[in-house]
C-alpha cells in the first residue's frame, strides 16, 4: 500500500493531465473527475482512478486539486457536493481575480473546507520539474501539510496568509509576460514595414529581453529605490526615455501601425514629465501607474 498521501485533481485540461501524472511518478494514489469524461482515460491509463462524480472524488482525498478555468467553475463543480467538503484542503490553481479569491476562502471556510491558493508559472510540460514554481497563499499549515504532494507540481513559494497574494503574484507575472509578447509582436510589425522577416528580427529582440535583468542589476537596487520613493537620475531619465517613447509612436504613425501600446508606454513618461520629474529615472513612472489621472 502506498504511503503517499491521497490527492484528487479535479480538471483535466493540458495541465491538470500534467499534474496528475507527476503526482503518479511520485507514487500518490491520484482520483481524477472531470466534466469530459473521455479526458480522463489517458491518466487512467497511466494508473490514475476515476471518480464516477464529484462528490466521489472529493470524497477520496484529503487534498482536492483543482485546475479549472476560473473559481466559478469551481462553485458549479462543487456547489451540489458541499456536505462533502468539510475537513478536505481545496489547492485551487485555477486563474481569477484576487478579490473573488477571497470570497472563495471563506465559501470554502462556511462549509468545513480550507482553501489554498496557488498560482502555477509554468506551461503544462515543464509541471513537475526545476524550472516549475508555484505560488502559495492562504494557512500556512495548509502547504505545510500537503507539502510533499503540492511540490510534485513545482516549488512551492508562500506568499502570506492573504488568500488573494497568490493570485495577484500570478497576474503579476502574466502582467509582465503579454505585455512582452505584445510588444514583440508590435517590434516585429515595425521591423516587417521595412520588409524584414519576423525569423530574423524576433532573434535580435530577444537579446534586448534577456538583458533586462542585467540592467535593472546595474547600480543600486532598482526594487530598494522605488520601495523608498527614490528615483536619482543616474539611470536612464524620464526625459531620454520618453524622447524614444514619441520616436517609437512616430516611426509606428508613419507605417500605420496600431498605435495603442506605444502611445500608452509614451503617456507614461510623458506625465512624469509634465510633473516635472524629467531628469528623474525612468522609474518615476510608477507614480502616474499608481495614480492615473
Amino acid at each position: 500500500m502506498s504511503t503517499h498521501e491521497p490527492v484528487t485533481v479535479i480538471g483535466l485540461g493540458p495541465m491538470g493531465r500534467a499534474m496528475t501524472r507527476s503526482l503518479l511518478d511520485a507514487g500518490h494514489p491520484v482520483t481524477v473527475w472531470n466534466r469530459t469524461a473521455a479526458r480522463a482515460e489517458g491518466v487512467v491509463a497511466d494508473g490514475a482512478t476515476a471518480a464516477a462524480t464529484p462528490a466521489e472524488a472529493v470524497a477520496a482525498s484529503p487534498l482536492v486539486i483543482l485546475s479549472l478555468t476560473d473559481y466559478q467553475a469551481m462553485y458549479d463543480i462543487l456547489a451540489a457536493v458541499d456536505g462533502a467538503l468539510a475537513g478536505r484542503t481545496l489547492a485551487n490553481l485555477s486563474s481569477d481575480t484576487p478579490e473573488r479569491t477571497r470570497q472563495a476562502a471563506a465559501w470554502a471556510r462556511r462549509h468545513g473546507a480550507e482553501l489554498l491558493t496557488g498560482g502555477v508559472m509554468a506551461p503544462a510540460p515543464m509541471v513537475g520539474t526545476d524550472a516549475s514554481v508555484v505560488y502559495y497563499s492562504g494557512p500556512a499549515d495548509l502547504l505545510e501539510r500537503h507539502r510533499a504532494a503540492l511540490a510534485r507540481i513545482g516549488t512551492p513559494r508562500y506568499l502570506g496568509a492573504d488568500p488573494g497574494l497568490a493570485q495577484l503574484m500570478y497576474l503579476a507575472h502574466l502582467d509582465v509576460f503579454l505585455t512582452a509578447l505584445s510588444s514583440l509582436m508590435h517590434a516585429a510589425a515595425l521591423m516587417g514595414s521595412a520588409g524584414m522577416p519576423a525569423r530574423e528580427v524576433l532573434p535580435e529582440l530577444m537579446e534586448t529581453l534577456t538583458g533586462i535583468p542585467a540592467m535593472l542589476a546595474a547600480g543600486e537596487d532598482v526594487g530598494t529605490l522605488i520601495d523608498a520613493g527614490r528615483h536619482p537620475g543616474d539611470l536612464s531619465t524620464a526625459l531620454m526615455m520618453g524622447a524614444t517613447a514619441d520616436h517609437i509612436v512616430a516611426a509606428s504613425q508613419a507605417a500605420d501601425l496600431d498605435l495603442t501600446l506605444p502611445r500608452a508606454v509614451q503617456r507614461h513618461y510623458r506625465r512624469v514629465i509634465e510633473d516635472g520629474h524629467g531628469r528623474d529615472n525612468w522609474t518615476r513612472i510608477i507614480d502616474g501607474i499608481r495614480s492615473p489621472r
